[in-house]
C-alpha cells in the first residue's frame, strides 16, 4: 500500500487568506458551486459564518460524498479481484455474485456514513470520510477469506494502523478510493478549513 496521509489533511491556509477578499470558497467556485451543484444557502447556516461561503462548502461537500457513493462499489470490485488474481484464485459465477454482494454492501454500510459526516457542522464533525472508506474493507475482507485468500505481507506501519486489514486494501488517499476524487477532497478539505479558520477568527480565537 502506498504510504498513508492524513485523512482529510487540506493544503495550508494562511491567516492572511481568512481576512482578505477573494481566498473563500465562494471565491474560488462562486455561489453555484462545482460543476453540477446548484448552490444555494443552506438553511442552518451558522450565524458566525459568511453564508455565501457556506453554501460553497455545502457544495463541495455534496460532490465528494456523491463521488465517495459512486466509487465505493467499483473499489470493492477492483481490489477483491486484484487480491484473487495475485494468488491465482479463479472467480466463478458465485464468486462473482459474492464480490458484487460485498461491493453493494460496502456502499449501503458507508455512503450514509460519509455523507452524513460531511454535511454536518464543521465544529460537530468527529472523523473524516476517508476513516469511514477505510473500515470499509471488512466486507470485501470476508469475501476474500470465504474465497481462500492467504494474508499478504504488508509494511510494519499497515500491520500496526490497520490490524484487520490482513490483505492490504486499506485506500490511503481518495485518489486510491477512485482518482477522480483527488481534486474533490483537497477542495472540500481547503473550503473546510477555511469556514473552521474564519468562524475562529470571528470568535477572536485567531
Amino acid at each position: 500500500m502506498a504510504a498513508l496521509i492524513p485523512a482529510a489533511s487540506p493544503p495550508t491556509i494562511s491567516r492572511r487568506s481568512v481576512t482578505s477578499r477573494g481566498y473563500g470558497p465562494a471565491a474560488v467556485w462562486g455561489t453555484t458551486g462545482p460543476a453540477g451543484h446548484d448552490g444555494g444557502v443552506p438553511d442552518d447556516v451558522h450565524p458566525l459564518d459568511d453564508p455565501a461561503d457556506a453554501s460553497a462548502l455545502r457544495d463541495h461537500a455534496t460532490a465528494l460524498a456523491d463521488g465517495i457513493e459512486a466509487a465505493i462499489p467499483a473499489w470493492v470490485e477492483r481490489s477483491t479481484r486484484r487480491v484473487l488474481g495475485d494468488q491465482g484464485i479463479p472467480v466463478d459465477a458465485a464468486l462473482a455474485d459474492d464480490i458484487a454482494g460485498a461491493a453493494e454492501a460496502a456502499r449501503a454500510d458507508g455512503a450514509p456514513r460519509v455523507r452524513a459526516l460531511l454535511l454536518s457542522d464543521v465544529d460537530d464533525q468527529a472523523g473524516n470520510p476517508l476513516a469511514i472508506v477505510r473500515s470499509l474493507v471488512r466486507h470485501p475482507t470476508v469475501v476474500l477469506r470465504r474465497a481462500g485468500a492467504r494474508p499478504v505481507v504488508r509494511v510494519e506501519f499497515d500491520e500496526r494502523s490497520f490490524p484487520d486489514d490482513v490483505y492490504g486494501l486499506t485506500p490511503a488517499s481518495f485518489a486510491d478510493l477512485d482518482p477522480s476524487l483527488h481534486d474533490p477532497g483537497m477542495t472540500w478539505g481547503a473550503a473546510k478549513a477555511y469556514v473552521h479558520l474564519a468562524r475562529r477568527r470571528r470568535e477572536g480565537r485567531r
